[in-house]
This record gives structure tokens, C-alpha cells and sequence, in this order.
């Protein structure tokens, strides 16, 4: 058995590259082979959201806190809370975040294909982002 105590992770910034406003990363873990899992708590405050992108396996988001937003292309906007629970399918191209007023931590979990749990898109544009929700 394998304990990282909470004192001994690490938070960094979310890349500029891959998140609009501000989003901290910790915990990030990636399992050995034949695990395929990795994951991290990420942390958005207002306005905070990812990039476009995909998950070759999908994604599964534990709301731990707040309030957020995501969409899936071509689909509403959805929003979520502390509790809920979001799975994404494998290669939808999506992007989650932080409502414009209230900040969001959430736990993700993917899986690697081919070394990869992720592709990055192009960012989120403002209008995208403040676009009325689309459903429930």
C-alpha cells in the first residue's frame, strides 16, 4: 500500500497553454503498467476553465467543491455541483471549469492509450464559455 499524505503533494499552475484563468493542479499521480490510470484534484476559481480536449479512454470528474460548467461539442452547456459526478466519453471533445462567479475543485480520473490520457485543444473562446446553459 502506497500513501501520499496530503503535505507531500505538490501544486502547481495549470499550463497557460491548456486553461483560461486561474487553475491549480495537485496530486497529480500517473500508475505503473499494467495501470493505465492517472489522475489529480484541480482546483478553478471564477472564470477558470480547460481547453478543448479529448480523452482517448475518457474522463470521470468528482465534484468535491462549488460550481461548474462543461459541454461537449455540439452540446449544451451543462452545469454541476460539489457532489456530482461527470463522465465524459472516450474522444468527445469537451471542457469544464468554474462558473463566471464561483470557484470548482474536482477530482479527475482518465486512462492512457498509447502513453496518452489527453489531447489538447484549441482554448475555450469567452463567448463559448458565457454561452446561456443548455440543460440540466
Amino acid at each position: 500500500m502506497e500513501i501520499v499524505r496530503k503535505q507531500d503533494q505538490k501544486t502547481v499552475d495549470g499550463p497557460e497553454a491548456y486553461f483560461t484563468g486561474t487553475a491549480t493542479i495537485t496530486g497529480q499521480f500517473q500508475r505503473e503498467a499494467p495501470s493505465r490510470v492517472s489522475g489529480a484534484i484541480v482546483h478553478f476559481e471564477p472564470g477558470a476553465r480547460t481547453a478543448w480536449h479529448t480523452h482517448p479512454a475518457g474522463q470521470t470528474l468528482i465534484v468535491t467543491e462549488g460550481v461548474g460548467w462543461t459541454q461537449i461539442a455540439g452540446g449544451p452547456k451543462l452545469e454541476f455541483h460539489a457532489g456530482d459526478i461527470l463522465w465524459c466519453p472516450a474522444d468527445k471533445k469537451h471542457w469544464h471549469g468554474a462558473t463566471a462567479d464561483a470557484a470548482m475543485t474536482h477530482i479527475a480520473i482518465q486512462e492512457s492509450v498509447d502513453g496518452s490520457p489527453v489531447t489538447w485543444l484549441e482554448k475555450v473562446t469567452d463567448a463559448d464559455y458565457l454561452a446561456p446553459l443548455g440543460g440540466r
